[in-house]
């Protein structure tokens, strides 16, 4: 495939998982911004709604992981990244990110390494209402060590 097919089939998808999270939270599809800006348009604009959400359904969590992993830009994948770790933990989010390196496309592996430095965001109690009151969450939703070791052998074993 061609570096510009290449670029446009990454392109559309990412428009694809964006218009989903969209959706999901509720935004229209941005038709009125022009293609080549829609994905970015919708991802900023669903930033906000979801880091100001205490928690989300469990049908937000395919999406937000599918979403940062095809997004091209590393700068960005964090607006995916950070509420899904903020609602579902960083365990969760890592596994899942180790299960694109792991099995996923070309293309999604990447996208997975490009994701994973998100996937370390500080978390604090006064970014997101997914803390409790009193500024606790349970601490087994952030235990990752032994899912960060798995990454760095997978990378390691790819590597040889």
């Amino acid at each position: 495939m061609a570096d510009d097919e290449h670029n446009e089939a990454a392109a559309r998808s990412f428009l694809s998982c964006a218009t989903e999270v969209a959706r999901l939270v509720g935004l229209g599809n941005a038709a009125d911004v022009p293609e080549a800006r829609r994905a970015r348009h919708l991802a900023h604009a669903v930033r906000k709604p979801l880091l100001e959400r205490a928690n989300l359904p469990e049908e937000f969590f395919a999406p937000l992981m599918a979403a940062a992993v095809c997004d091209p830009d590393p700068s960005f994948c964090l607006w995916f990244v950070e509420p899904a770790v903020y609602a579902f933990g960083r365990r969760r989010v890592m596994t899942a990110l180790l299960d694109y390196r792991l099995t996923g496309t070309d293309a999604e592996q990447a996208g997975a390494e490009r994701a994973w430095y998100c996937a370390h965001v500080p978390l604090r109690a006064d970014r997101s209402p997914a803390y409790a009151p009193d500024g606790r969450r349970d601490p087994a939703m952030d235990e990752s060590r032994d899912v960060s070791d798995e990454w760095r052998e997978t990378l390691r074993q790819s590597a040889t």
